[in-house]
C-alpha cells in the first residue's frame, strides 16, 4: 500500500519543529533537512517564490546576489486569516552588538498588495548590504513566515542567483562568493536542490545543472523545475527538447522535473489568481498537454514540495538525532576537560584537585587491569588496546622473557651444527669442540695453583659474563618499550581530562619532571640487577642448578654411549664381541684430563646460565618494570601533590586565558541548543511512531483509492 500523506495538522507539527530548531541556529551544527532553492541569475527563482507563497519578491535587484532568504509557509484555519513574519537571523560572524540589532528587526504585518519587496529593502539596510558601506555579501539570513488558509507546510531556502560575468553592480569576486554559498547548501547530505532551470536559454550551459550533477552525482536529492516555458516557439526543437527533460529523460534526477510558467513583463502587475488562470490555460494546449499535471503549475509545485520535504525530515530523522548525540558527547567531553571557570585561586586549585582524582583513578585501573572507565574505550581498537597498559605490559614482558631465552645468549653451544640457517635467533652458533678449544686456551691463560687435570672456579664467571653480555641490550630495549606505553597512558588520560593548553602547562611544570625520575629509578634498578652478573662472580643456592649439571652431564654421558654402541661391530654379542663393544664405548667417553675439565667447567657455565636468565627475568618484572614504574603511575598527580604547589604554580597551569573562556561559552551554549533540539526531535520521533501506528491500524487515513 502507497504510504498516504500525514495529516496536516501532523505535517505542520513536524514543519514547526523543524523550523523552531533551524531558528535557535542547529543548523550550524548539525545539517537539518531543507530546500534550498538554486539557479542562474534571471532564471525566475523570484517568481517561483512568489507563485508559490502568493507574496511579491523583488525580480530584479542586486540584493538577491549577497544574502540567502528563508521562507516559511504554513496552512492555517479560515478564522486565523493571513499573517506575515519577517526577520533577520544573524550569521554567525556577527559581533554580540550587531546580533542585537539584527534580532530586533522584526515586522509582523501583511505588506501592502503582497508586496514583500519594501520589507526586503529595509533589511538590506539593517544588514548593511550594498551602499555606501562597502558590503557586498553577509552570512545574515532574511526569514519570512507567511501564514494563511491557501499556503502549503513547506519551507525553503532562496539563495542568491549564480553568475560569472561581473558589472557595475556585482564582481566577479562576488560571484565567486555567491558560487561558494551556494555550493555550500547544496552539499548538505540532506538537503533538497530544487534546480531552477530557465528556458531562455540551453540548460547544459546554465551553471546550476552542472553544479547539481557535480554535487548530487546520482541525482538522489534534486528535483528540476523549468520556468518560463512560454518563450519557447511552438513546435521548435528547443520546446521538444526541454520537454523531453521535463520527462527525465535527458537530465536523470530521482525526484524528477516540474514545469512552471512564470509572469512575463507585461504581466507582472497581475494579481495572483489572474496568474494561474493564465498558467492553467498555457498548460492546457500545445506539447505540454502530455505532461502528468502533478509535473506542472503553481498548485502542484506546492504540494509536491511539501512532501518532498516531509519525506525527507521522516527519513533523515534518525541519523539527525545520531548526528545530535555525538555533538552532545563532544560538547559534555570538552566541557568536562575545561571544568566550572577558573577566575580565583580557590576555583583554580578545586579544578587540579578534581583533575588529579580522575588521574589517579584512571591510572589505578590502568596499572590492575581494570578497564571500567569509557577513557579506555573498545580493547579490538589499537588505540584502545594501548590504553591497557597492564595487558601491554603483561605482553611486553612475555615478549621479553622469549628474546631473552632465544637472543639471550652471546654464542649458542651446539654438538652439530644446523643444515638451517637460524637468522631469526640472533645467535651465533659455535660447534662444543671448537668451544672446548677456546675454553682450554682461556684456562691456560688464567691457570693459577690448580693441580692438572682441575680448574680455577673463576673460569665458570669470565665465561659467563661472556655468554650473558646481550642482557643489558634486551634489558634497555624493553625498558624503552614499556616506559613509552607508559608515556602514553599518562599523556592519554591527561588528555581525557584536561583541556589542551592545561595538559601541555600541566607537563612541563609537573608530569614530565615526574616521569624523568621515574625512568632514572628503572635504569639504576636494571644496573643494579645486572651488576652482579656483570661484574660478579656466580652465586646462587638454588638447587636446580646441580640438577642441572646433572642432567648435562647425563644426557652427554648417554649419547656417547649411544655413538660407542653404533661404532661397535656387528649384532652377535658373544663374549669377543661384548669386549669389542665395550672397548668402543670406552675408547668413546674416554679423554684427556684437561679436556674433560674444559667440558666440566662449560656445563657449570650453562647450567648456571640458565638460573641466572631466569633470575634476571623475574627480577627485571618484579624490581624495574613493577616496583620502579608501573606501582608508583597512580601518584605522578595526586590531590596531596596539588595541596603542596604554590600559588604562583598552581596559577601557571590552570590561568584560563580569554580563548578558553570563549571557547567554554561557544560549547555551553552549543549544548543548550543541541540538547533543545534532541528533546524536540524526541518528541518528534515518538510522535511519528504512533503515527505509523494509526496508519497501520487505518485510524483517520484514507486509502489510495479513497483519496
Amino acid at each position: 500500500m502507497a504510504v498516504m500523506p500525514l495529516q496536516s495538522k501532523d505535517h505542520k507539527t513536524l514543519m514547526d519543529i523543524i523550523d523552531n530548531l533551524r531558528s535557535k541556529g542547529i543548523n550550524r551544527y548539525v545539517h537539518l533537512p531543507q530546500i534550498v532553492v538554486c539557479g542562474d541569475q534571471s532564471s525566475g527563482k523570484s517568481s517561483v517564490l512568489q507563485a508559490i507563497s502568493g507574496m511579491s519578491f523583488p525580480t530584479k535587484d542586486s540584493l538577491c546576489t549577497r544574502f540567502a532568504t528563508e521562507l516559511i509557509l504554513r496552512r492555517t484555519d479560515e478564522q486565523s486569516g493571513e499573517r506575515c513574519n519577517v526577520s533577520i537571523s544573524p550569521g554567525a560572524d556577527r559581533s554580540a552588538e550587531e546580533k542585537a540589532r539584527l534580532e530586533k528587526f522584526h515586522y509582523s504585518e501583511i505588506p501592502q498588495q503582497h508586496d514583500i519587496g519594501a520589507l526586503v529593502d529595509e533589511a538590506k539596510e539593517d544588514m548593511g548590504v550594498g551602499g555606501e558601506r562597502g558590503r557586498t555579501f553577509c552570512k545574515d539570513i532574511l526569514r519570512i513566515e507567511i501564514s494563511g488558509p491557501t499556503q502549503p507546510h513547506l519551507t525553503i531556502v532562496d539563495l542568491p542567483g549564480l553568475f560569472r560575468a561581473g558589472n557595475k553592480e556585482q564582481s566577479a569576486e562576488d560571484a565567486t562568493i555567491v558560487q561558494e554559498l551556494v555550493r555550500s547548501y547544496m552539499q548538505n547530505p540532506r538537503t533538497i536542490i530544487l534546480a531552477v532551470v530557465s528556458a531562455q536559454s540551453n540548460f547544459a550551459l546554465q551553471e546550476v545543472t552542472q553544479l547539481a550533477r557535480e554535487i548530487d552525482v546520482r541525482g538522489d536529492r534534486t528535483l528540476g523545475l523549468i520556468t518560463k516555458p512560454d518563450t519557447l516557439d511552438l513546435g521548435s526543437a528547443s520546446e521538444r527538447d526541454y520537454f523531453d527533460l521535463a520527462q527525465n529523460k535527458d537530465v536523470k534526477f530521482r525526484l524528477g522535473w516540474h514545469v512552471m510558467r512564470n509572469r512575463d513583463f507585461k504581466s507582472r502587475n497581475a494579481s495572483n489568481e489572474e496568474r494561474d488562470i493564465a498558467e492553467a490555460e498555457f498548460f492546457s494546449r500545445g506539447i505540454w498537454v502530455g505532461l502528468p499535471r502533478s509535473q506542472k503549475g503553481a498548485a502542484n509545485l506546492r504540494t509536491r514540495l511539501s512532501e518532498v520535504l516531509k519525506d525527507q525530515i521522516i527519513a533523515q530523522l534518525p541519523e539527525v538525532l545520531d548526528e545530535i548525540q555525538t555533538g552532545l558527547d563532544d560538547c559534555t567531553s570538552r566541557l568536562e576537560k575545561l571544568g566550572t571557570p577558573r577566575r580565583t585561586m580557590a576555583e583554580q586549585r578545586k579544578y587540579l584537585l578534581n583533575a588529579s582524582h580522575q588521574f589517579s583513578m584512571l591510572l589505578t585501573e590502568a596499572k590492575d587491569g581494570f578497564y571500567r572507565h569509557k577513557f579506555f574505550g573498545s580493547a579490538r581498537d589499537d588505540e584502545g588496546l594501548r590504553k591497557r597498559l597492564r595487558a601491554v605490559v603483561q605482553n611486553t614482558l612475555t615478549d621479553f622473557s622469549q628474546e631473552m631465552r632465544i637472543r639471550g645468549q652471546a654464542r649458542h653451544i651446539v654438538e652439530t651444527l644446523s643444515p638451517i640457517p637460524m637468522p631469526w635467533t640472533g645467535r651465533k652458533q659455535i660447534l662444543r669442540s671448537e668451544y672446548l678449544k677456546e675454553v682450554k686456551d682461556l684456562m691456560r691463560r688464567t691457570r693459577g695453583c690448580e693441580l692438572p687435570g682441575t680448574y680455577n672456579p673463576l673460569i665458570i664467571g669470565e665465561l659467563f659474563h661472556e655468554q650473558c653480555a646481550p642482557w643489558r641490550r634486551w634489558l634497555e630495549v624493553f625498558s624503552d618499550k614499556i616506559f613509552k606505553a607508559v608515556e602514553f597512558t599518562v599523556n592519554s588520560a591527561l588528555s581525557h581530562i584536561l583541556d589542551k593548553d592545561t595538559k601541555v602547562k600541566l607537563w612541563g611544570e609537573l608530569i614530565n619532571d615526574e616521569l624523568d625520575q621515574l625512568n632514572r629509578q628503572l635504569r639504576n634498578k636494571v644496573d643494579e640487577i645486572l651488576r652482579p652478573h656483570e661484574d660478579g662472580h656466580p652465586i646462587t643456592y638454588n638447587h636446580y642448578l646441580t640438577e642441572t649439571v646433572q642432567k648435562i652431564r647425563s644426557s652427554r654421558f648417554r649419547e656417547n654411549v649411544m655413538r660407542g654402541l653404533r661404532e661397535a661391530n656387528g649384532n652377535n654379542f658373544d663374549s669377543a664381541s661384548i669386549d669389542e663393544c665395550f672397548e668402543s664405548v670406552v675408547r668413546t667417553t674416554e679423554a684427556d684430563m684437561e679436556t674433560l675439565s674444559c667440558s666440566d667447567a662449560v656445563d657449570w657455565m650453562e647450567a648456571y646460565y640458565k638460573v641466572a636468565l631466569k633470575e634476571v627475568v623475574d627480577d627485571f618484572s618484579k624490581l624495574a618494570i613493577e616496583a620502579c614504574l608501573i606501582s608508583k603511575l597512580p601518584e605522578l598527580f595526586t590531590p596531596e601533590i596539588v595541596y603542596d604547589l604554590s600559588e604562583d604554580t598552581v596559577s601557571r597551569i590552570t590561568a584560563e586565558s580569554l580563548e578558553k573562556a570563549e571557547e567554554r561559552r561557544f560549547l555551553t551554549e552549543k549544548k543548550e541548543i543541541l540538547s533543545s533540539g534532541m528533546v524536540e526531535l524526541l518528541r518528534l520521533s515518538k510522535h511519528h511512531q504512533r503515527t505509523d501506528c494509526k496508519f497501520a491500524r487505518g485510524d483517520n487515513y484514507l486509502t489510495p483509492d479513497e483519496s
